[in-house]
């Protein structure tokens, strides 16, 4: 019996009816069984603008962002010479941006919830698209297969926690064991979205930027896939962001752990939480660039043979550093408990932490959440000093928390960078630090050159 294979195709894969026509390739080559695709690039900030636009803006300004994205759409359909039916649904769904957004004018409102229903859009718009070009690919081939267009939303349930709605797993599992069962059978090539899901209300729901790579993930954990490809515009990981180290070298394996670490900390070929469904039912993960398919690409496996000291290293800017302390904190418990306490009431995410006797500093990803209440709730119980303009630079690895004179190694390239906060020892596979933002790409082509270009494995 073949592979049942997921695949996902961002959104420069569905650029336009060429990128289309590309992607479909990849998908006849690859056996695809189930694909789910982001929305064409640019649809998704077009759509938010929409909405802010038609909320804030006069009817004019709203009206011409629908005219962008119809524009678009619209060519893209022509390019590809859709079936009446595609453009009948293709109608349809421009039909439903502009009611929403003239809903959204006259309230003077945009809902969370609203936003949702008007971003999800974009993916329907373009897996239409989508299903007409792998539809045109199969008939080329003479392929007894036959695309079809699916709902996405009709088996990935979620939670009403609209702009970050968390997948419902087992309701998922069970939805897909109904409504995709048949995917093994070899017969259909189903097209379907990214990014988007429902309530068990019926209200539609995103997962979030960057959500696309989950939803792939999560079907194929729904579907029990053999193997998730994610297709985007590089031909797969790579030791560091290759626009600040020219000298970047493509990653051929690496594992759940180390990927999943790569991710968290700041590389943007995979969204961080796509790896959690393939960790859960060890489903092999392939990244590669549907621009150049026969790439090399890397595979992210549970278990891989080759365990280098430092893998890879990447970069999270805007970070905001949060030291608090008090006197009150020598030798008593719970002042942890409180800090987190109070940091889960406002829903708001640590990253990385350190302590010291007296004090507790934190880090996080995003200065829109730290609102004046937070703070205000944080300052009853501590002193409060804020740092922003920071950047957190990580290093990926095996066995880092087990390998004498790694430190030095690391201080010695950026001996002149000052370093503001150090985390090590949770995690084998992380060591990493806070530095100014303006230092933050210094220090990496440093670390770069010594661990990547040079080597120094053997330490390993």
């Amino acid at each position: 019996m073949a592979q049942l294979i997921v695949s996902k195709f961002g959104g420069t894969s569905m650029g336009d009816a060429e990128c289309m026509l590309r992607s479909a390739e990849v998908s006849f080559r690859q056996g695809s069984s189930l694909i789910a695709v982001s929305a064409t690039s640019g649809t998704t900030n077009d759509l938010i603008s929409l909405g802010k636009n038609a909320e804030s803006q006069g009817w004019e300004e709203a009206e011409k962002i629908i005219s962008k994205i119809q524009e678009k759409h619209i060519k893209i359909a022509k390019d590809l010479k859709i079936s009446e039916a595609s453009q009948k649904k293709l109608e349809t769904l421009f039909e439903e941006m502009n009611s929403i957004a003239k809903g959204v004018h006259l309230l003077r409102d945009c809902s969370v919830k609203a936003m949702d229903t008007l971003m999800s859009l974009g993916e329907r718009m373009s897996s239409v698209l989508f299903a007409e070009a792998m539809s045109q690919v199969l008939k080329k081939h003479v392929s007894t297969k036959t695309a079809e267009l699916f709902d996405v939303r009709q088996v990935l349930r979620t939670d009403d926690s609209f702009g970050k709605a968390k997948p419902l797993t087992s309701e998922i599992a069970a939805l897909c064991q109904k409504h995709l069962g048949f995917l093994r059978q070899g017969e259909k090539v189903v097209v379907t979205q990214g990014y988007i899901g429902m309530t068990e209300e019926g209200m539609t729901t995103t997962l979030g930027r960057g959500g696309s790579d989950y939803s792939a993930a999560i079907l194929a954990e729904g579907v029990s896939a053999d193997v998730l490809e994610i297709w985007t515009d590089v031909a797969g990981i790579a030791t560091t962001d290759p626009r600040i180290c020219p000298k970047a070298k493509p990653i051929s394996e690496i594992s759940f752990k180390e990927a999943s670490e790569l991710a968290t900390f700041g590389a943007k070929v995979l969204h961080p939480a796509t790896l959690l469904p393939a960790i859960r039912k060890n489903i092999p993960v392939f990244v590669g660039s549907s621009f150049d398919s026969q790439a090399r690409g890397t595979w992210v496996r549970k278990d891989v043979k080759d365990l280098p000291l430092i893998r890879a290293m990447a970069l999270r800017k805007k970070q905001i550093l949060v030291t608090l302390s008090t006197p009150e904190m020598l030798h008593a418990h719970g002042f942890l408990f409180q800090i987190f306490k109070i940091f889960n009431d406002h829903k708001v995410s640590i990253d990385a932490i350190t302590t010291s006797e007296i004090s507790v500093s934190v880090t996080l990803d995003d200065s829109t959440l730290l609102n004046k209440k937070l703070i205000a709730d944080l300052a009853q119980i501590a002193d409060v000093q804020v740092e922003e303009n920071l950047t957190l630079v990580s290093l990926i690895g095996n066995n880092i928390n087990h390998t004498p004179g790694l430190g030095k190694i690391i201080f010695d390239a950026i001996s002149d960078i000052n370093v503001r906060m150090i985390c090590l020892g949770a995690s084998k596979h992380n060591f990493c630090f806070l530095v100014n933002e303006e230092q933050s790409t210094d220090a990496i082509r440093r670390l770069h050159e010594t661990f990547i270009e040079a080597g120094t494995e053997e330490m390993a």
